[in-house]
């Protein structure tokens, strides 16, 4: 079944950065269509299939459980979850999946968290009218990005951009020159490998004023995490860092707590990392409403876990 589900989502539907780092369709490519996926066969009333699919899903964002009290907060690993909007995404898919329901109530519930999803795991900011994926901005929009004169605190937002070698040089040779007014910068969904992050970042720790980093939406591994968290742990780089985003990337699922400490180094100002537990028994948050409504930045790493869910709804 899995190797089917590949090559539905094969090379044929890759884009101009896969090309570029010699790879297939992005990450978020494949699982937007497994989601859609979902969608179809509860509307085909085949729910076994269905749960067949977030079963795959979930195992693609790091989540491996089977049952769902498996992928709720039991593991010490969703402690530091990178994409703890996309986590309550699914618990709550998988409640509706699992918990007796018309089929009508089925679909309509688990429709709606499925647009949920694959609004939150997409560059939604451009969609293309009559696609089911989003537009790619073009090269003319680096282009013009780049030669900009930036104010102090500018966010230089490159987001949904295809980025080959020598773009990333661009950059480099960019933030040389204009990178010390740089407070964030905005790199999510642009194809962006560890090869790619490997060769940027001493372009970027070197930054006095960068405080956030989005490199959510890529192709990139355990190893470019690990990679920036010995990079953070050496206090003379990113020196005002406060939050990098690795969701949705090929195997990010939860941020070191090295790199969270190092994070917290540099903000001795505030009083907590919404990550980082102060005590054995933290309070409960709010609601999974609450949490959708959150940017997948700063703000959306606040999300704690809340009282541990039954595994089941009641009749």
């Amino acid at each position: 079944m899995g190797a089917r589900l590949g090559r539905r989502a094969g090379p044929e539907a890759g884009s101009e950065a896969g090309a570029a780092a010699g790879c297939g369709p992005a990450p978020y490519e494949r699982r937007v269509r497994w989601l859609r996926e979902i969608q179809s066969t509860l509307r085909e009333r085949r729910p076994e299939r269905a749960q067949q699919l977030l079963r795959l899903l979930r195992q693609d964002l790091g989540l491996e459980g089977t049952l769902l009290t498996d992928i709720l907060y039991r593991n010490v690993a969703f402690l530091n979850l990178v994409d703890p909007i996309s986590h309550d995404l699914l618990v709550n898919l998988a409640r509706d999946l699992q918990c007796p329901k018309s089929d009508y109530e089925l679909w309509k519930s688990s429709d709606k968290t499925c647009r949920q999803l694959i609004y939150h795991l997409t560059p939604h900011s451009k969609w293309q009218q009559g696609s089911s994926l989003p537009r790619r901005k073009t090269q003319s929009c680096l282009k013009s990005n780049l030669q900009k004169t930036l104010p102090a605190g500018e966010t230089v937002n490159l987001s949904g951009i295809p980025l080959s070698v020598q773009d990333v040089q661009n950059i480099m040779h960019y933030l040389g020159s204009q990178g010390a007014r740089l407070a964030v910068l905005d790199l999510s969904f642009t194809g962006l490998s560890d090869e790619l992050l490997h060769q940027l970042l001493p372009s970027l720790w070197t930054l006095p004023r960068l405080t956030q980093l989005l490199l959510n939406g890529n192709r990139l591994t355990r190893a470019a995490a690990r990679e920036l968290t010995e990079a953070i742990k050496d206090t003379t780089k990113f020196p005002v860092l406060a939050w990098v985003d690795l969701g949705n990337n090929v195997d990010v699922a939860s941020l070191p707590q090295p790199l969270l400490v190092g994070l917290r180094r540099r903000l001795s100002q505030r009083t907590s990392l919404p990550t980082i537990y102060e005590s054995l028994d933290p309070e409960p948050e709010g609601g999974v409403a609450g949490a959708t409504a959150l940017a997948s930045t700063w703000g959306s790493a606040a999300a704690g876990p809340g009282p541990e869910p039954q595994a089941c709804c009641t009749r």
